[in-house]
């Protein structure tokens, strides 16, 4: 089972937001999907997620993730990334500035019969918005 659900959680970051193939979310996440990211304030379900993701897309349309280490242990596979993009559209308050930014984080997804049931995020906000020009008000909001 590892391999597959470190295969699962590749094609998130691979197809979905490096080759922009929103509609395979469909395929790869339950409907009642969960989502736990204290920076992005998504709903649950695979609606909100397909929505965030193109948030950030129309945000960094050259965005891309660069896969580190994968660890898995049954239903659950831990990912470290590199997530790399220009600022080229309107971002929590923050208007376009043109710059690139490179930041890191890890994900956590739970992997139940081949979809992503619920997964968790942290990554380096701060250091995005400061390398973006902008900052985070007391919430982790762009001030």
């Amino acid at each position: 089972m590892p391999a597959d659900v470190k295969k699962i959680s590749r094609r998130i970051f691979e197809e979905v937001w490096n080759n922009k193939n929103i509609d395979l979310v469909n395929e790869l996440m339950v409907d009642d999907y969960m989502h736990h990211d204290p920076q992005s304030p998504v709903a649950d379900g695979i609606d909100s997620y397909k929505q965030m993701v193109l948030y950030y897309l129309k945000a960094f349309p050259d965005l891309r993730f660069t896969l580190g280490d994968e660890l898995s242990e049954g239903e659950l596979v831990v990912t470290r990334w590199t997530a790399t993009g220009t600022h080229e559209g309107d971002l929590a308050g923050l208007p376009r500035s043109g710059k690139q930014f490179s930041v890191t984080g890890m994900t956590m997804a739970r992997i139940t019969n081949g979809r992503v049931v619920e997964s968790w995020s942290n990554w380096d906000t701060l250091g995005m918005m400061q390398q973006l020009g902008g900052s985070l008000d007391a919430t982790g909001r762009a001030a």
